[in-house]
């Protein structure tokens, strides 16, 4: 995964200070009849949209005519990566993602490569033509298989697309490291990262590839390979150096959350804890990146995972004032409607979203 703009471009009031022992007592009834009131608002607003037709991703300004998706609102490149991304985000959300993944597919899938790969594509005029390589093949291929497992029956099975699956499947697998059992970026770029690996873990097609007699699991192999036992944190990337790299919310930071995102199980300390930890450590951090750089409305979808209601509330409540701007892609654009969907709106302004509180409680 390559959320870096220049070549890709992915709330919660956390107390980290648990009350004195003395006041235990005296604190926990009080907390867990908190516990029930958020978590009879939260399934008061999942059950009230219960049986009723899925919300249809609205992507008005992101997608033009042709079926292009372009990276950000009314922009001139299309990244397909992050198509694939925002598509199959919604689709996991429950989102009916049915007319623009049909005219994407058919807008995308002409422009495959001979080697199964896409370039990313900038507008000239009326046209849309080829202008870099992909970022990372990896990924790309593994998103652009999945995409097609969300489209209708009757549409995959169309020769055009059958061709279009056997030559993906093959270039993908042609990128499985042997030695280490991961997958490697692209054909120029041998080492692995761990968040692309980790969107191709969530699909299971992609294991068979990876897996052998030496590395007979995907998962305990990427939780070997990337999880740096001295540090406590997951490297980045194989390549040398990770554990002197100075620290940047991408990628150090949204590698950290990434395994909860995808929900991969060998975390070590558990998800729950996992996740307080990353709160604690770089909440401020997240919901001031909008300003600057993207608002990375993946961490709120991972807010909503963890059922963390209010740190999905804040990222609205910070993030929506930059809708549609440069900062914003159409990843965030999707994460906002699957938020949006379940009833989920900002917080209000007086709420400092920036300091900790012992508000939220997430499930594990």
């Amino acid at each position: 995964m390559a959320l870096n703009m220049s070549a890709h471009a992915t709330d919660l009031p956390l107390n980290p200070h648990s009350p004195p022992r003395s006041r235990r007592s005296l604190w926990r009834p009080r907390q867990c009849l908190q516990r029930l009131v958020r978590s009879a608002i939260t399934w008061a607003a999942i059950g009230a949209s219960f049986g009723a037709p899925a919300a249809t991703l609205d992507l008005a300004g992101y997608s033009d005519a042709s079926g292009a998706i372009t990276v950000q609102h009314g922009g001139d490149t299309v990244d397909p990566y992050f198509a694939l991304q925002a598509l199959l985000l919604a689709h996991g959300h429950g989102l009916d993602i049915s007319a623009p993944a049909k005219a994407w597919g058919a807008w995308l899938l002409p422009r495959q490569k001979p080697d199964a790969t896409f370039d990313r594509f900038c507008r000239n005029g009326p046209v849309w033509a080829a202008c870099k390589t992909a970022d990372a093949d990896d990924s790309q291929l593994g998103l652009w298989l999945a995409f097609m497992d969300t489209l209708p029956a009757a549409q995959r099975s169309q020769a055009a697309w059958v061709r279009s699956r056997t030559a993906t499947s093959a270039a993908l697998a042609k990128l499985v490291d042997p030695g280490k059992g991961i997958y490697l970026v692209s054909p120029v770029y041998q080492y692995g990262l761990l968040m692309d690996n980790l969107e191709l873990w969530e699909y299971a097609f992609t294991h068979r590839a990876a897996e052998s007699a030496r590395h007979p699991s995907f998962t305990k192999t990427l939780a070997s390979v990337f999880w740096d036992g001295q540090r406590k944190r997951f490297l980045v990337s194989t390549q040398p150096g990770q554990r002197d790299t100075t620290h940047a919310f991408y990628p150090d930071a949204v590698a950290q959350i990434f395994p909860l995102l995808v929900r991969f199980p060998l975390i070590p300390g558990g998800a729950r804890a996992h996740y307080r930890r990353w709160m604690e450590e770089h909440r401020t951090e997240w919901l001031a990146q909008v300003k600057g750089d993207f608002a990375w409305g993946l961490v709120a979808i991972v807010a909503l995972q963890q059922n963390d209601i209010p740190s999905a509330r804040c990222w609205l409540q910070t993030a929506l004032p930059h809708r549609h701007s440069a900062h914003w892609t159409v990843t965030d654009e999707v994460a906002a409607q699957i938020l949006q969907a379940r009833a989920i709106a900002p917080a209000p302004e007086t709420t400092a979203c920036t300091v900790p509180s012992n508000s939220s409680h997430p499930a594990s």
